[in-house]
């Protein structure tokens, strides 16, 4: 019987695709995650995932979204998805992977919520990035990616750092666990949690001029069933804490979140 363990594994990996994202799953490109295929095959996973989580970070309100979750990977190392955005990985090793990216920063409408009202619309931008990641045999894994392009100016830097581990707790059940923080700079910090004069005139906050420095931190947790080679579900938490000026911002009504993910993936 051929060993189906590397397809088990991927499948996994991809149905916790929301192991160290913040609550705002839909615009969160924290990390290249390549689950879908080996390296020089070519395969995916077509989903959704039921997130809990706030209206935007920072915010005390809650938000529940339903999200699709498609990516796909070529034999050739170029990957396009809902998870991963559209890039190449130059790596041929099952263990590393590292290139370019190109995905969307969703940006932020004044309508999402009634404490955004007055500081108008954060524009969707095209982000341009890189990452790097590399996993162990004993299932480790350690994640890098940087993204430029973000905020009202396009100039904004996000740079995402992650590690975790993952190990089978029986032949149906994974358990993963992860880490990670956000750094970014003044320009992203200030276009999400700062308040111009102009914005403080209209929303009524204090104007509030804000740095760069560590956005976040998190911590997750994902437990996977195996249903069967290509079918599983995930049910992840995830705990994230603002940090520097993203947590003296007017705009923060809670500085720590606790999220959650429902997850169903089909491998293919």
């Amino acid at each position: 019987m051929r060993d189906t363990t590397p397809l088990l594994c991927r499948l996994a990996c991809a149905a916790g695709i929301l192991l160290t994202t913040p609550s705002s799953f839909a615009q969160a490109f924290d990390a290249v995650r390549l689950f879908g295929a080996a390296p020089g095959k070519d395969g995916g996973t077509v989903g959704g995932a039921l997130v809990a989580g706030t209206e935007y970070r920072g915010s005390d309100q809650r938000r529940t979204l339903l999200v699709p979750v498609l990516d796909y990977q070529w034999a050739n190392g170029w990957f396009a998805g809902v998870t991963n955005g559209v890039g190449i990985n130059l790596s041929t090793s099952p263990q590393w992977q590292y290139g370019a990216r190109l995905v969307l920063d969703m940006g932020r409408s004044e309508s999402r919520s009634n404490a955004l009202r007055g500081l108008g619309d954060i524009d969707a931008k095209a982000e341009a990035g890189i990452f790097a990641n590399h996993a162990t045999e004993g299932g480790l894994f350690f994640s890098s990616s940087a993204r430029y392009g973000s905020g009202n100016e396009g100039k904004g830097l996000v740079v995402d750092l992650g590690s975790g581990y993952s190990t089978q707790l029986a032949p149906e059940w994974r358990l993963g666990l992860g880490v990670a923080m956000t750094l970014v700079n003044a320009e992203h910090m200030q276009a999400y949690f700062g308040i111009t004069p102009a914005q403080s005139l209209g929303s009524g906050y204090r104007a509030y001029t804000a740095g760069s420095g560590v956005r976040d931190v998190r911590a997750s947790a994902a437990l996977t069933h195996l249903f069967n080679r290509r079918l599983s579900a995930t049910l992840a938490m995830s705990g994230s804490s603002l940090q520097g000026d993203a947590k003296g911002s007017p705009l923060t009504g809670q500085t720590s979140t606790l999220s959650g993910v429902l997850a169903v993936a089909y491998a293919f």
